[in-house]
């Protein structure tokens, strides 16, 4: 049926089969389709009736025609592949693949009950890979993980013109990323909610290409039935959209500060961490700030201790607060910046988490996590 290298077999498969879902509702949804096209080429895809993905390939040779085999036993047959041309021939109702002295049989699924991959919503513009990657990633880290509340498992997706805000939060933290893009109208402007890990999984696979992601979104019409798909070097995805329904984040982002503190990133992170060793799951850490440092703890009473002390530059009132130290593990992770600035309010009330700027700079940062205190008990 068709001639390809191992490398690059494999990579396509890895990359399709990841779209392919656990626990198929029917047989066949745990099936990856293979075609050749009379323009030598072969596309790789699967569909759950959620979320798609496709990649096509360019083949040495090949005849046209589609087979249906299992995805996840093709994936691990063609990484365990040694290096060299795989071929691949349909024999009957058995699918044969050799890659040297290795020789593997595989079952044929009925191509017929297969679903049709679902067409590609208009474009609406572009965005490089890394950077729309980084951007999901520091934003996804936020959405929540219970399905019974599934418009908080999403990242919201607003754009207007060539500005594209991604925001998400579990009630606890509220992540929210701005990034420039190339849209296709100048005046566009939309809303779509996407799964969170849907789209973190796809951005972090299209991030790895080097090449721009172009995104495609189709109306949703406010029911959520809406659909996103991204296209990147040969390969794309689409899901269906969630409802439209969201908090009214922006109202939550405070404007007004009475403290700042600048920590370098990695040695707070590592303090935490140690600190957080004698914290059970949902015991906070506790930050005091004054003067030119900031003392953490964890623990109390009749349980296991820890005390640790870090300089900090703090401009402000002192503050006595606490957070889950998960959640601020988390956040930490996703400012991508060498200086962590925490702005502060009041120790009941939400502190923001950024990247550090000079103190004289106040224009807006393009990543804010949002970061819920625990009140202490007095």
């Amino acid at each position: 049926m068709f001639r390809v290298d191992r490398d690059v077999l494999a990579e396509a498969v890895a990359w399709t089969a990841r779209s392919l879902p656990a626990r198929p509702s029917v047989p066949v949804l745990a099936g990856m389709r293979l075609e050749v096209t009379a323009e030598q080429r072969l596309k790789l895809s699967g569909f759950d009736y959620e979320v798609s993905a496709e990649v096509t390939l360019e083949l040495q040779s090949g005849e046209p025609g589609v087979v249906l085999v299992s995805g996840k036993l093709l994936a691990e047959i063609t990484r365990a592949l040694p290096a060299h041309p795989v071929d691949v021939v349909v024999d009957g109702a058995k699918a044969v693949v050799t890659c040297g002295s290795a020789r593997f049989t595989l079952l044929t699924m009925p191509v017929e009950d297969y679903p049709s991959l679902p067409t590609m919503p208009p474009a609406a513009g572009r965005a490089g890979s890394d950077v729309f990657a980084s951007a999901v990633a520091q934003v996804a880290v936020a959405a929540g993980k219970d399905e019974t509340l599934p418009m908080l498992t999403g990242v919201r997706m607003e754009i207007e013109g060539d500005t594209v805000t991604l925001a998400a939060t579990d009630r606890y933290r509220l992540a929210v990323r701005e990034l420039k893009w190339q849209p296709e109208q100048a005046d566009i402007s939309a809303i779509a909610m996407i799964p969170g890990r849907t789209l973190n999984d796809t951005a972090k696979a299209l991030g790895s290409t080097g090449a721009e992601v172009e995104i495609a979104l189709s109306s949703t019409g406010g029911t959520g039935e809406g659909m996103i798909g991204f296209t990147s070097a040969g390969r794309r995805t689409t899901t269906r959209l969630l409802d439209p329904e969201f908090p009214k984040y922006r109202s939550l982002l405070p404007t007004e500060f009475s403290a700042r503190a600048d920590l370098p990133t990695a040695p707070f992170v590592e303090a935490v961490k140690r600190v957080a060793l004698v914290a059970e799951r949902n015991t906070p850490v506790r930050l005091a700030f004054r003067g030119g440092e900031v003392v953490l703890e964890a623990g109390s009473g009749d349980e296991a201790q820890a005390v640790e002390v870090l300089p900090v530059d703090f401009d402000g009132d002192e503050i006595n607060i606490a957070f889950n130290h998960q959640f601020l593990l988390e956040g930490l992770g996703a400012i991508d910046s060498d200086v962590a600035r925490l702005n502060f309010t009041t120790a009941t009330k939400p502190a923001i988490l950024t990247g550090g700027k000079p103190v004289d700079d106040d224009g807006p940062h393009d990543y804010r996590y949002l970061i819920m205190p625990i009140r202490l008990s007095s």
